[in-house]
């Protein structure tokens, strides 16, 4: 049944796709492709303030949600049917497929869209990582960036910090947890004091799990071949170290035992998690159990610098092959770089990150460019008032994007089941390992070396 519903939203796909080059109304159609109303609201938006681009151009929207795999195998039948979305969307987890793996030839190099590549994303002092991941190896072009930055820090509870380490401020707290030290044995020496104070330092092993994982030297794939990176080989350690010495409550991302964890609720008060803003503003904000200072936990957090630098998750903006050339190309050209290079008070991202780019008073976010950020209030009430731009923009800059392969959804999915097993004491380090290898050897086109 699943797979029928997968067909059939391809071929729904490739007829939404295979609309005319014009409207109705004599205009000229721009076929937009995402898996959220995230990217398509940016283009309303747009349009919106830009009466001239609505009175030449359409926009058709096509989204098909993640679930099921349903946006990647719909997005992949429009490829391969020469009906390539004139802009589309990929998200961290599938990126390297489309900027960099096997459907990179689909994405128009930005600089064929009229954009001057260096100069803009220096202007706007866009992160790093977020260009290295948009870069197609093949002949070093961007086909791809973001507008939400998701360079990760270290998000404590101020009342536990206070406690503890005998301050709130993040300059005491980042010390203590060794930030910028590429390093987890200051870490593990904070765990070992909250501990003698009833706390958990994180929530779950998988807190720590993003950090590692994107701090690390080399993806899963180095060619064509399975690689345990070192850094995260040491996670079946480091997770050990946290399970045995009951230095977290042993919980799962993603569970109610997680989010009650951020409430306060939990078996241990626990300490802090690491991640981007997002993780503040879309999870642990509405898990809180508050929505003012003083109800819950809201209000007692703050963030610091991490000990390693990471990301976690965010969306790439590309453009269609077929639309370098055509009468639409300035037009797409235009959407993308208001969404992703414009660092002016008149773009997405100055909108986004002081929360107002929909016309009112909405969440504040990271953004890619951080001059953008240098130019906004980034003070959160959760945060007891604290500039989030302060930790996140070095957070940017210290984020890695070499490490990613286009199978890294379904590998670390594998790779956490392993650790699970091993720290549960239900498989041997070394089996671990081997179940590992034998779930990628068995499910994707991977070479392994047993």
């Amino acid at each position: 049944m699943k797979k029928l519903l997968a067909i059939a939203l391809a071929l729904v796909m490739v007829f939404a796709l295979a609309a005319p080059m014009a409207s109705a109304e004599g205009k000229t159609v721009i076929n937009v492709m995402s898996f959220t109303d995230e990217v398509p609201k940016m283009i309303a938006r747009y349009v919106e303030l830009h009466p001239e681009f609505a009175e030449k151009y359409e926009i058709e929207t096509t989204i098909v949600a993640t679930t099921d795999n349903g946006y990647q195998n719909a997005l992949d039948a429009a490829l391969a049917n020469d009906e390539v979305p004139d802009i589309y969307c990929a998200e961290a987890a599938f990126v390297l497929k489309y900027a960099q793996g096997d459907a990179c030839a689909y994405a128009a190099a930005y600089e064929d869209l009229g954009i001057d590549v260096a100069a803009e994303t220096e202007a706007a002092a866009i992160a790093p990582y977020t260009i290295e991941i948009g870069t197609r190896p093949s002949d070093g072009k961007l086909v791809g960036l973001g507008y939400q930055a998701t360079g990760g820090a270290f998000i404590y509870r101020r009342s536990i910090a206070a406690d503890v380490f005998g301050s709130d401020d993040p300059a005491v707290v980042a010390e203590a947890i060794g930030a910028g030290t590429q390093s987890w044995d200051k870490f593990f020496e904070a765990a070992a004091a909250l501990k003698e104070k009833g706390y958990a330092i994180v929530s779950g092993d998988g807190d720590i799990w993003h950090a590692i994982e994107n701090s690390s030297d080399s993806g899963w794939i180095v060619d064509g071949k399975l690689t345990i990176d070192p850094k995260r080989e040491a996670f079946l350690d480091l997770s050990k170290e946290l399970k045995d010495n009951g230095y977290h409550n042993d919980t799962q991302d993603w569970t109610e035992a997680w989010y009650a964890d951020m409430a306060g609720i939990g078996e241990k008060p626990v300490f802090g998690f690491y991640g981007p803003a997002w993780l503040i503003n879309y999870v642990m904000a509405g898990n809180s159990g508050g929505s003012a200072p003083g109800e819950g936990t809201y209000g007692d957090w703050a963030v610091c610098p991490s000990n390693v630098g990471f990301f976690w998750g965010g969306t790439w903006v590309l453009a269609g092959k077929n639309v370098p050339g055509t009468d639409k190309a300035e037009a797409v050209a235009d959407i993308i770089r208001w969404i992703t290079l414009d660092a002016s008070e008149d773009g997405l991202q100055y909108g986004w990150a002081n929360g107002t780019w929909s016309g009112e008073q909405g969440t504040k976010d990271t953004v890619a460019s951080g001059v953008v950020m240098d130019k906004s209030n980034g003070e959160l009430d959760f945060l007891g008032g604290q500039n989030m731009f302060e930790a996140f923009v070095p957070a940017n800059e210290y984020a890695n994007g070499s490490n990613l392969t286009q199978y890294d959804e379904g590998i670390n999915n594998y790779w956490r089941d392993a650790v699970r097993q091993y720290t549960a004491g239900e498989l041997s380090r070394e089996d671990a390992i081997a179940a590992f290898m034998q779930n990628v050897a068995d499910n994707f086109d991977v070479e392994v070396d047993f």
